[in-house]
């Protein structure tokens, strides 16, 4: 079922079920009110009818006979009834009533009551004078009230058929003005697709829940197509990265088998052929790698790892690949406690993403100080890895996490742009935060912050 018919229905179903105890409630107080009066009307004529019982003057009580026929309104078959009570619980019981016993047990307990049989009222009242006890029952027939009660049912009924007949339609109006909106972003959506991820959804007014979702969505968008740019480019850069030294080792085949040449001529060759398959090879390496991290960055997360430790062995490896390196260490203000220094971590690609991050420092500072300062407490562990090397253009740091992009001034270095942005990877897998401050010429500051809250999630 449709979202709209849904609630069409409900709207209905809601407004009838309010509707039907709205016509209940007033059913049930103009019967109450009608009841209350004519009761009132009952509870005067007994008053009046003990009056003549009471008088011994004919006189007198032709007058109270003549006021209750000219001065009140006559009932629909009204009869009185007076019944001498002979002692506390006894009385004169009247054949042509039929009442029962509960009725009478009232009286005599309260001193009045009333009961209703066949929409036929009975009022009933102790009176005394002297030692004398009388119980005075006045009947009639509420033709008026019962007139009135059909009739004012019969307007509930009516106006309730007729206000869930509005009701139909205000639930449409209703349904068309919530899922109109909804069904303009359906539409929209249906007509981008890849090859138009440059549409945006049009911006909704106000600050509803379908302005909400329609900013939502255009951020989504926003995501995808810079996520498919950064493909398109990833594959071209990588095509072009890949093709070159393939281009070169078959020209170089290709001229070397045209003719026999001095040994020279084949050392110079083969020398030339290794230089390209090693690039080749550390490219794909890298490659390979970055692909390891997973598509969107996240991989399952198997060691624990000391951080202090990972960086002396991170240290140690790139005292291997450059024996002239300046980079500091600085674990003096770490805890004694143990667990504050262990995370959970990939241990390999964690020692690859620091290895990558400090190298890079090493690189571009061209062998100058690096320091790397430890810090850790009972919230998080953070990394600061600090250079005074060529610095980044401010205009380069919001392409530094794309694969293969290189600045500028990084270009005049070797490298193929696939360092820091698996750095960036594996330690966004490992819910870390990854800063990078620069300015050209002064440095670089990267700071990698590790929260423990986030750690026990990992």
């Amino acid at each position: 079922m449709q979202i709209r018919k849904k609630i069409t229905i409900t709207y209905i179903a809601l407004s009838g079920f309010s509707t039907l105890l709205l016509c209940i409630v007033i059913f049930s107080l103009f019967k109450q009110n009608n009841q209350y009066y004519f009761i009132k009307r009952l509870q005067d004529r007994a008053k009046i009818a003990s009056s003549a019982y009471y008088q011994k003057n004919l006189v007198h009580q032709d007058y109270f006979k003549d006021f209750k026929k000219k001065g009140l309104e006559e009932l629909v078959e009204e009869k009185d009834f007076v019944l001498k009570v002979s002692s506390k619980n006894t009385f004169e019981y009247n054949t042509d009533l039929h009442l029962p016993p509960e009725f009478y047990h009232t009286i005599m307990k309260k001193g009045s009551s009333w009961i209703e049989e066949n929409h036929r009222y009975y009022y009933g009242q102790i009176f005394s004078e002297g030692n004398q006890r009388h119980i005075v029952i006045v009947t009639a027939i509420d033709r008026r009230g019962s007139t009135s009660t059909i009739y004012i049912l019969q307007i509930l009924i009516f106006g309730g058929i007729g206000f869930i007949i509005v009701a139909y339609f205000f639930g449409k109006f209703l349904a068309r003005r919530v899922i109109n909106p909804i069904a303009r972003i359906t539409n929209e959506v249906h007509r981008i697709s890849a090859s138009n991820l440059h549409n945006r959804l049009a911006d909704a007014e106000g600050n509803d829940e379908i302005s909400d979702l329609t900013k939502t969505f255009n951020d989504m968008l926003d995501r995808l197509e810079t996520s498919f740019e950064i493909q398109a480019n990833f594959i071209n850069n990588a095509s072009h990265e890949l093709k070159t030294p393939i281009t070169t080792i078959i020209a170089e085949t290709e001229i070397m088998l045209l003719k026999e040449r001095k040994t020279e001529e084949y050392i110079y060759s083969l020398e030339n052929i290794n230089k390209q398959a090693s690039k080749l090879g550390n490219l794909t390496e890298s490659l390979l790698k970055l692909t390891q991290t997973g598509y969107d960055g996240r991989k399952q997360v198997l060691d624990m790892g000391r951080i202090d430790e990972i960086l002396l062995e991170v240290k140690a490896s790139i005292d291997t690949l450059f024996p002239d390196n300046r980079v500091n260490i600085k674990l003096n203000n770490i805890p004694e406690d143990d667990t504050l220094l262990t995370i959970p971590c990939n241990r390999p690609l964690l020692e690859l993403a620091l290895n990558n991050i400090i190298s890079n420092a090493v690189k571009y500072s061209d062998n100058d100080e690096v320091f790397v300062n430890l810090s850790v407490d009972n919230s998080k562990i953070k990394i600061a890895i600090t250079d005074i090397g060529i610095g980044i253009p401010p205009e380069d740091i919001p392409f530094l996490y794309e694969p293969f992009f290189r600045g500028k001034i990084a270009s005049k270095y070797n490298g193929y742009g696939l360092g820091l942005p698996l750095a960036m990877k594996i330690i966004r897998m490992h819910n870390g935060e990854l800063q990078i401050q620069s300015e050209t010429g002064k440095g670089t500051v990267v700071n990698i912050t590790f929260e423990k809250s986030n750690l026990k999630n990992a």
